[in-house]
């Protein structure tokens, strides 16, 4: 039964969808305004529905679902069997169109607030995207597919995913992925009739929002990887990785040049390009993990059919977003044109900052989609890795952190040289203490000092001179808004990222070593000692232990613990690393395979400041964060209107309750 009903709500959120996406955009939209937000009541239930009840079949092992049986097993425990809903294909588009309903009630919720008419607009424009989402899912990747006769026991969740950081990463990652819909739609919208003045600066939350989302599942991502791979930590370049950096980047530079939209009506061609591009580049990662071009541990679909399906919504979005500017593209320009600047002010510095951002996302667009296209069309194979993209990216976001020296401190239009050589003085000073220091502190710390490192260290210590003087100079003159406090936060992260990253690529130690019992190994200055092996299971699972002693000079010996698990389904091993945390490094044990006698391969690895990857984006997300909750506060005149028969929400004027 629960399939059958999983199959009505599916189609009542496309007929609702369709409804809301006619409404919105034809002339019923402005005859009955109040069906388009009960349209889009009624698509958010359906799907939340759907979502519900198939998270209802994996808790109750209903294996007459074929999606149930593929990724699910009686002795898998229940947090695991939730997070199987979003544990392949089918599962995932479900909750990418249960993302984009939040989105799109989110979206109705503040626009309503400030312009009704346009409100409906973009809300008829996330309806075509809710269509063509939810289209694809009953068609060709419906969860609630029969499964005749059914089975006895399920196949088991693919090991991999059997993870807290894996059971929360998907869902934010499509929360930042499907965020990118709201400012397209809002794009589209001010191209299908005529914009309020101010339509840019409501997108700015949701821009913020989503960009903040991304980062923590990007951030959630490299840390499973880290610590469940060894990948180091850093990016893998994994081609599926990139599909989600893509869209990262393209956010934030529209992040970046909206306020020089907003105050100083600039880039307006710009804004709406990144907007669309970032919702564009959303749908291709979504197709490579999606389609089966690629082989990755994240990718989960290999049906070619399903493929041809995502590039006709990509090549939809491309065309309707290419046709609506080509006959509208004038609706995007400000109604007062913008004062002449200069190339010392702050426009200029906006302008080279996205100048930088989108070579980089070219880049990796160039990096990812080249051998594909080589393969495709029988031109041969071709691996592009991480020497193409560090050799590529480091000189284009090695002037993007210098730039943040001066970032909060230009003016807008035009800033005098002698003034601005003033107010970086303090931070220059730092700077320049930095470079006596960092080499020394280098040297003592790694016995070398390699210019790459020092490089990178003296451009994320020129970000964080600029973002710690920037901060001083607020708080005496008492400009510290929540929406500056986010950009400095930001920026902090950024510089604590780049510090990571050089140091994790400059002084990072991998190593795989034979040991037996007995044996020592000494890494970081810690001595290693391998104490033996002893067996342990799980729920769904058997594993080999291995314990071991860590010494550091000064500290107390710690216990170290790494698992090789063989779980139900699957012969295919799992190791469990055990992971010695600090401030300043990471030490890193990995049981690997057995050799002679009772001997075994063991993976040690030494990572100087590999949390400070993982925080300095938690800072960024945090900025993001706040500079959302100062975007929200801005005035509210209009409403959606509400539903027949429906009261207002108490003290807001804004739509219905159940919106």
């Amino acid at each position: 039964m629960i399939g059958e009903l999983g199959q009505v709500l599916l189609i009542l959120a496309l007929l609702a969808a369709l409804v809301q996406a006619v409404a919105g955009l034809g002339p019923a939209g402005q005859a009955t305004p109040r069906l388009v937000p009960t349209a889009m009541a009624w698509q958010a239930g359906a799907v939340a529905g759907a979502l519900l009840l198939l998270a209802l079949a994996f808790v109750q092992g209903d294996y007459s679902i074929a999606y149930v049986t593929q990724h699910s097993h009686s002795r898998l425990p229940v947090p695991y069997r939730i997070a199987a809903v979003w544990g392949g294909h089918e599962g995932s588009m479900l909750v990418w169109a249960g993302a984009l309903a939040a989105w799109s009630l989110a979206a109705g919720r503040l626009l309503g607030r400030q312009d009704a008419a346009y409100a409906i607009r973009t809300l008829g424009m996330l309806g075509a995207v809710a269509a063509g989402v939810i289209g694809f899912i009953l068609f060709t990747s419906n969860p609630f597919a029969r499964l005749l006769p059914a089975a006895a026991e399920g196949l088991s969740l693919n090991p991999l995913l059997q993870d807290p950081a894996m059971a929360l990463h998907p869902p934010l990652l499509y929360a930042g992925y499907v965020g990118t819909a709201v400012p397209f739609a809002q794009v589209l919208a001010a191209l299908w009739a005529p914009p309020p003045a101010a339509w840019v600066r409501w997108m700015r939350p949701f821009v913020a929002v989503a960009l903040a989302l991304l980062s923590v599942g990007i951030a959630l991502g490299s840390w499973w990887a880290y610590y469940e791979l060894g990948w180091g930590g850093w990016w893998f370049w994994d081609p599926v990785e990139n599909a989600s950096l893509m869209p990262w980047l393209a956010l934030a530079a529209l992040m970046h040049v909206l306020p020089a939209r907003v105050l100083q009506a600039r880039f307006a061609w710009w804004t709406a390009v990144l907007a669309v591009g970032a919702f564009i580049l959303a749908l291709l990662g979504t197709f490579l993990v999606r389609s089966g071009v690629l082989t990755s541990v994240h990718a989960f679909a290999s049906d070619p059919s399903r493929g041809t399906a995502m590039l006709a919504l990509i090549a939809a979005a491309c065309a309707a977003s290419v046709l609506l500017m080509a006959r509208h593209g004038p609706r995007l320009l400000p109604t007062a044109p913008a004062a002449p600047a200069q190339p010392l002010s702050r426009e200029g510095l906006l302008a080279l900052n996205n100048l930088l951002l989108a070579v980089a996302c070219g880049c990796v667009l160039l990096g990812t989609l080249y051998p594909l296209a080589l393969d495709a069309l029988a031109l041969g194979k071709l691996s592009v890795g991480p020497p193409y993209f560090e050799t590529v990216l480091a000189p284009v976001l090695l002037p993007a952190l210098l730039l943040m020296l001066p970032a909060a401190m230009l003016r807008w239009r035009r800033d005098e040289p002698r003034r601005l050589w003033q107010r970086l003085t303090p931070a220059l000073l730092l700077l320049a203490l930095a470079a006596v220091v960092l080499p020394i502190a280098l040297h003592q710390a790694y016995g070398t000092v390699r210019p790459q490192v020092l490089l990178a260290l003296l451009a994320a210590s020129a970000a964080a001179a600029g973002t710690l003087q920037a901060a001083v100079q607020r708080l005496r003159s008492g400009r510290l808004g929540a929406r500056a406090a986010g950009m400095l936060l930001a920026h902090a992260g950024v510089a604590a990222l780049a510090v990571g990253v050089a140091l994790v690529k400059g002084h990072g130690i991998e190593r795989d070593v034979r040991l037996a019992p007995g044996d020592h190994h000494t890494v970081g200055g810690c001595n290693l000692t391998f104490d033996g092996l002893d067996m342990g299971s799980g729920p769904n699972w058997q594993a080999q232990v291995g314990r071991f002693t860590l010494r550091c000079p000064g500290d107390a010996p710690r216990q170290l613990v790494s698992e090789k698990r063989r779980y139900i389904g699957t012969s295919m091993p799992m190791t469990e690393s055990a992971i010695d945390v600090g401030l300043a490094r990471d030490i890193y044990v990995a049981l690997g395979s057995p050799q002679d006698g009772d001997a075994w391969g063991v993976r040690v690895q030494y990572k100087p400041f590999v949390r400070w990857i993982w925080g300095g984006v938690m800072l960024m997300a945090a900025g993001a964060l706040l500079a959302a909750g100062a975007a929200r506060r801005a005035p509210r005149p209009q409403s959606l209107p509400r539903p027949q028969g429906q009261p207002a929400t108490p003290g807001t004027g804004g739509p219905p309750a159940s919106l």
